[in-house]
């Protein structure tokens, strides 16, 4: 069936996957070099702290913007547009010397990595039918865990070979590279002339859903639904735990077990090569449940709550004392987050319409930066006055947990929204 289908829809996703992987390699490489830039320019743990909410407010601005852009302008100039800023930006980091400069570059590369994904989500759901959004989500999501996998493998090499800022210039320019063939290459479904009648028939199954550039919605349009407040407090409580692991892993390994940046690779590999297989499963499985009958959300939902009990073991990683003992306790909730983000993201084009997704995916995801600016914030303040990660994990034990709560009560099963 599936040859009679045609697969070209397969290779706009390679597009989002290697995106992704670009954007997560240039976000997480500071949390790689904080232990080294921290000796080198005498940072404290909150100047660390503002570092990162430099990048979080950014990113909030730019996701409560972008998304709404993209809808305006469409997926393959706002795409371009965002990459060329967050690759400036990310090699701009190399010429930095202060706070107030790392602060800066971290900032503009937040305003453009913020539509990576509402971009992505937006292409899945022009590309992909409802039943196969999830897969197609948790596929080029996995981008993400293959980025921050390389980065701790390949970063150090560089840095200890070259210098630190050899590794934000040669992982800042990757971006340009992926943009010369996306310019070239990216078309609608609608306009491919390399997509079969049949593939297309398939792809544009679940009915005409408006969604051209430029047919876009206000903000307030999409605001004042139910849906919409219980998908941004999800969000507002586990993005600040993604982010809490990409830029403070390094430094908990560090201070708990002695791990210097030579010896980063091997351990953050593990977590972020099985958080890859999360991705993956947390959208087969939904997917698998709606192609044995269930509903779409009540799918998702389910997905979810499987995952997040998942994530509750987390609460113990900073009291073992053996390495490997904390690094799965992490690995878990890790291979959980992954999971339950291809749900999440899917879940706004099972309930949205085409025309608002990029918008809906860009406020939620500034709910999720908001969380992640004062968890920012807290986790500096929690460590200098502490010196300890324990009440943060226990903060990410219950998240996931509380995220589910959110849907149950504001995402009814049956219920899809018409702006």
């Amino acid at each position: 069936m599936e040859l009679q289908i045609g697969n070209y829809r397969w290779r706009i996703l390679v597009f989002l996957f290697f995106a992704t992987t670009i954007n997560y390699i240039d976000r997480q490489i500071i949390g790689i070099l904080a232990p080294t830039l921290q000796k080198n320019f005498n940072w404290t743990e909150k100047d660390y702290g503002l570092i990162i909410m430099g990048f979080q407010i950014a990113y909030a601005i730019g996701l409560l913007t972008m998304g709404n852009l993209l809808d305006r302008i469409g997926t393959k100039w706002g795409y371009s547009i965002a990459i060329a800023i967050w690759s400036i930006a990310g090699m701009f980091h190399a010429g930095a010397r202060s706070v107030v400069s790392f602060v800066a570059a971290r900032f503009v590369l937040g305003i453009g990595e913020s539509a990576n994904f509402p971009a992505a989500i937006k292409t899945v759901t022009e590309w992909f039918p409802k039943k196969e959004r999830a897969l197609a989500t948790g596929i080029f999501n996995s981008g993400s865990n293959i980025g921050a996998m390389i980065t701790p493998l390949v970063i150090p090499f560089i840095a200890l070979h070259w210098n630190w800022k050899t590794a934000f210039l040669l992982t800042g320019s990757s971006g340009f590279i992926w943009l010369l063939f996306w310019i070239a290459f990216y078309k609608r479904p609608e306009k491919e002339t390399k997509l079969s009648d049949s593939e297309r028939t398939y792809i544009l199954q679940d009915g005409k859903e408006s969604g051209e550039p430029g047919e876009c919605i206000p903000l307030k349009k999409v605001l004042w639904h139910k849906q919409t407040l219980g998908i941004c407090l999800a969000r507002f409580v586990t993005d600040p735990i993604w982010w809490f692991f990409l830029f403070w892993l390094p430094k908990f390994l560090d201070k708990n077990y002695g791990i210097k940046l030579d010896g980063l690779g091997l351990p953050l590999f593990v977590v972020y090569t099985l958080a890859i297989g999360g991705s993956v499963f947390g959208g087969w499985l939904s997917s698998h449940l709606i192609g044995n009958g269930w509903q779409p959300v009540r799918a998702r939902k389910l997905t979810i709550f499987l995952l997040a009990l998942m994530v509750v073991p987390i609460f113990f990683a900073s009291m073992v004392s053996n390495l490997w003992v904390a690094v799965t306790l992490v690995t878990m909730a890790a291979f959980a987050h992954q999971g339950y983000a291809s749900n999440i993201y899917t879940i706004v084009s099972d309930i949205y319409p085409k025309k608002v997704v990029g918008t809906m995916v860009g406020i939620a995801g500034f709910a999720g930066a908001l969380g992640g600016i004062l968890f920012a914030y807290a986790v500096g303040v929690i460590l200098d006055i502490t010196g300890s990660y324990y009440l943060i994990f226990g903060i990410a034990s219950s998240a996931y947990l509380i995220c589910w709560a959110a849907l149950k009560l504001f995402v009814p099963d049956n219920e899809r929204i018409e702006v």
